[in-house]
């Protein structure tokens, strides 16, 4: 997916997974980007679907915390 841009600096802070169900919360620097990644796999690992949504990383919030604040 990422072949024709070049390297991409990707930072993941979080993944969750059940079932056949994994979602990553990851920080897209080269793009100063957040998402959230879900992915779907059969049962013999290969993945058969795939949703995403981006956001951009704002410099502040209105919490103050940023978008990858580990606070849980």
């Amino acid at each position: 997916m990422f072949r024709p841009i070049g390297p991409v600096d990707v930072e993941v802070y979080r993944v969750i997974a059940e079932g056949d169900l994994v979602a990553a919360h990851s920080h897209y620097k080269t793009f100063t980007m957040a998402g959230m990644d879900i992915r779907r796999f059969d049962g013999d690992g290969k993945m058969i679907e795939h949703w995403d949504v981006l956001q951009e990383v704002p410099e502040t919030t209105a919490s103050g915390n940023d978008m990858f604040s580990q606070l849980t």
